[in-house]
C-alpha cells in the first residue's frame, strides 16, 4: 500500500533552475521542467481541479506522498495498514460464503502487512485462511512486521501451493510501486493462480503490474477485484491494467484530502467523467439563435470520401451547435447535397481562396479538418490555411497526417494561432506525428506520451484507443474508461471530432469539451453496443443530452471495470 520509492518530484516542490541543475538524470530534469510548467494553470483551472479532488488520481509517488502526510498529520501507520486490510478482508466476504477457504499470498514489504490484517480478520469472521508468505518472517520490517505479529497461525512458504484448492485467492504480494519483473517461485505462482480460474482479491495492484504505466514486463496477477486506497492510480485505468484489475474499489482509510491537494497543489489527473466538465456544460438560454449556438466548418476533400465529412458534420449538429457547413471541392458538393441532412449546408471551394474566406466569416465559431480530406498538396494548403486561422480547431484523420510532415515546427504554428487547438491522433497518426521526438516516443507511458505532446505541441491532444487519454500544454490530464468493441468501426473517430468541434462552437473550454465528448462518445458506444456504425452514433448521443439537461447536466453512474 504504502511505496518507499518514489522516482518523481511531487506538485508544490521548487523547481526554479537551481534545483533543476542539481537533478541527477535527464528524465528528473524533464519532470522537474514540467511541473514548473503546471504552475501557469489559471485560477478556474486550479477551482476547477480543486473541485474535482474525488476524481483525482495519484501515480506511485503521489500516493506515497499521500500516505506521509496523513502519517505526520498524526495518523499512525499501522491504523492506515489495519483499515487497508479491513477493506481487503471487505471485499472477500462479499464474493463467499461463511466457511469458504481463503488462500491469502503475501509480500516482503507493505502491502503484505495489509495481507497478514486480512487474513486476521477472515479468520475472525469464520473463513478457512491459509496464509503464504514470499521471503522469511524474520525480514519484515516495520508496519509489516508488527502486522505479521498479530498473526498466529501457521506461515507457509510459496512452494508447493495449490491455488485451485481454495474458494478464493488474496493477492498481497507486491504493490504499485513495483519496478521490476516477477521471477522465480512468485512468477511461477502467479502463473498457477492465473490457470486456477479462482476468483482474486488484488491488493493495490495486481502482482507485476505498474501502477503508472498499468503494464507489466512478464508474470502478472488477472485479478478479479482490486481494493486500491485513497485515490486511484493511472495504471487501473490504461490498458491492459484496466482489464487485469477486474472491478477496482476505491476504499477508505481516513486520509483527508487536503492534506493531498490545495491552492498550491491542485490535482492534475482525473479519471474522466461528467463532474470533472460539469460547470463548463454549454448553456443557452431562450433568446439564443442559432450563430450564438456556435456555426462549425468541417473542411473536407473531394467526391472519394463524403462520408466522413458528414458523419462529423452531423455530430456537431447533434452535440447542440447551431450550424454546420461543409466545405468541399466542387466535384463532391452535389454528393454532400444529396445525401443531408437537411440542415447540412455545403461550400465549394472553388478557387484557392475560397477556404480563406470561410476561415474569416465572423460567425464562425469552430473548425473541423481532416476527416477524408485527402493528402495532396490542397489538403496541405488547407491545413495551413486552418492552422493561421483565429478560430478553434480539430485536426483529425488526413490533417494529421499533413502535420507530421511539420511536426518540427507545431509548437510554433499553434502559438501563432491564438485560437484552442485540438489534435485527436490514434496510436499510428500519434507515432507519425511525434515519433521522432525522443522525450515523448521514449515516454513510460500512454499517459505520459499525451502529456508530453500536448506540451511539445501547445495543444490539446486526444491519443484515442480503449483507454484514451486528454492532456493539455498545462499539465491537465484526463483518463477516459467509456467506451466499448462497438466502437472500432469505421468512421467512429470523425463523430468524435465533431463532437469536439461542436462543443467548441459552444465556448466550452478545449480541455473540457475534448473530456465531455470522449466521455460521451464512449458512452453512446456502451448504450448502442453490438451492431453499432458510426452512422448510429450521432443519433445514440440524443438520450445521453437528455440526461445531461437534468439537475444542470448530468448523468453519474459510470462505473470502472475491467474489459
Amino acid at each position: 500500500m504504502r511505496h518507499a520509492d518514489a522516482k518523481r518530484l511531487m506538485i508544490g516542490q521548487k523547481t526554479d533552475h537551481r534545483i533543476i541543475k542539481c537533478l541527477k538524470t535527464k528524465q528528473i530534469a524533464f519532470e522537474a521542467f514540467w511541473l514548473a510548467a503546471m504552475r501557469r494553470l489559471s485560477d478556474d483551472a486550479v477551482m476547477s481541479a480543486l473541485a474535482n479532488t474525488d476524481l483525482a488520481l495519484l501515480d506511485v509517488a503521489g500516493m506515497a506522498a499521500a500516505d506521509r502526510a496523513a502519517i505526520a498529520a498524526g495518523t499512525p501507520g499501522l491504523m492506515l495498514m489495519e483499515r487497508a486490510g479491513r477493506a481487503v478482508a471487505d471485499a472477500v466476504g462479499r464474493r463467499v460464503a461463511s466457511g469458504a477457504s481463503v488462500l491469502v499470498l503475501c509480500g516482503p514489504g507493505n502491502n503484505g502487512g495489509d495481507g497478514f490484517v486480512a487474513a486476521r480478520l477472515l479468520a475472525e469472521r469464520g473463513l478457512r485462511v491459509t496464509l503464504a508468505l514470499a521471503g522469511e518472517r524474520s525480514r519484515l520490517a516495520g508496519d509489516a512486521a508488527a502486522m505479521a505479529q498479530r498473526w498466529t497461525a501457521p506461515v507457509e512458504p510459496l512452494s508447493g501451493l495449490q491455488p485451485g484448492a481454495f474458494d478464493i485467492v488474496v493477492d498481497a504480494l507486491f504493490g504499485a510501486g513495483l519496478s521490476r519483473p516477477l521471477e522465480g517461485a512468485v512468477a511461477a505462482l502467479v502463473a498457477a493462480v492465473n490457470r486456477s480460474g479462482r476468483p482474486v482479491v488484488a491488493v493495490d495492484v495486481p502482482s507485476g503490474l505498474s501502477g503508472d504505466s498499468g503494464r507489466s514486463e512478464g508474470e502478472v496477477v488477472h485479478a478479479t477485484e482490486t481494493v486500491t486506497f485513497f485515490r486511484l492510480k493511472p495504471g487501473h485505468l490504461l490498458q491492459p491494467g484496466r482489464r487485469l484489475c477486474g472491478t477496482v474499489t476505491r476504499a477508505d482509510i481516513g486520509i483527508a484530502p487536503e492534506l493531498v491537494f490545495g491552492e498550491a497543489r491542485p490535482p492534475t489527473l482525473f479519471r474522466n467523467a461528467p463532474a470533472l466538465w460539469r460547470a463548463a456544460w454549454p448553456r443557452h438560454d431562450v433568446e439564443t439563435h442559432k450563430y450564438r449556438r456556435g456555426a462549425v466548418l468541417v473542411v473536407a476533400g473531394g467526391l472519394a470520401g463524403v462520408g466522413a465529412p458528414r458523419l462529423g458534420a452531423r455530430a456537431a449538429l447533434r452535440i447542440g451547435a447551431g450550424l454546420a457547413t461543409i466545405a468541399c471541392q466542387p466535384e463532391a458538393l452535389a454528393a454532400h447535397a444529396a445525401r443531408g441532412p437537411d440542415a447540412l449546408m455545403q461550400r465549394a471551394l472553388a478557387d484557392p481562396d475560397a477556404l480563406a474566406r470561410l476561415l474569416a466569416e465572423p460567425r464562425l465559431s469552430a473548425v473541423l479538418i481532416g476527416p477524408a480530406l485527402g493528402l495532396d498538396a490542397a489538403a496541405g494548403e488547407a491545413v495551413m490555411a486552418v492552422m493561421r486561422a483565429g478560430v478553434p480547431a480539430v485536426f483529425d484523420a488526413d490533417a494529421l497526417t499533413v502535420l507530421a510532415a511539420r511536426a518540427a515546427g507545431l509548437n510554433r504554428l499553434v502559438g501563432r494561432r491564438g485560437a484552442p487547438c485540438v489534435l485527436t491522433p490514434h496510436e499510428g497518426e500519434f507515432a507519425r506525428l511525434f515519433g521522432t521526438i525522443p522525450e515523448i516516443a521514449d515516454a513510460p507511458s500512454k499517459l505520459e506520451r499525451a502529456r508530453r505532446a500536448a506540451r511539445s505541441s501547445g495543444a490539446i491532444v486526444v491519443l484515442k484507443g480503449p483507454d484514451t487519454v486528454i492532456a493539455s500544454p498545462e499539465g491537465l490530464a484526463a483518463i477516459n474508461t467509456t467506451g466499448s468493441a462497438a466502437l472500432a468501426t469505421a468512421g467512429s473517430g470523425d463523430v468524435l471530432g465533431g463532437l469536439v468541434a461542436g462543443l467548441l462552437a459552444q465556448g466550452m473550454p478545449a480541455f473540457e469539451a475534448a473530456c465531455a465528448a470522449v466521455w460521451l462518445h464512449g458512452r453512446a458506444g456502451e448504450r448502442a453496443g453490438q451492431g453499432l456504425i458510426a452512422d448510429d452514433l450521432p443519433e445514440a448521443v440524443i438520450p445521453l443530452l437528455a440526461g445531461l439537461a437534468e439537475e444542470d447536466g448530468l448523468v453519474e453512474g459510470d462505473s470502472v471495470a475491467g474489459g
